[in-house]
């Protein structure tokens, strides 16, 4: 399937979840803020929200600096 990801295609397995994602990105076990069509997604929905084709996420990483 085809997603949007920070405003950028990127194709996936169909059975994709956002933590299969976060690995796939890199991201996995780092700090993220995700947005799926325009909705804010909890981290603890990660695991069990399912992607679609033709989704469209915004992916934030959370840095800590002063």
């Amino acid at each position: 399937m085809k997603l949007t990801i920070n405003g950028n295609g990127r194709e996936v397995a169909d059975d994709t979840d956002i933590t299969a994602l976060l690995d796939i990105l890199g991201l996995a076990g780092k700090p993220v803020v995700i947005e799926l069509n325009e909705t804010a997604i909890s981290p603890s929905e990660f695991s069990t929200t399912a992607l679609s084709d033709g989704d469209q996420l915004e992916v934030i990483t959370i840095a800590a600096g002063g």
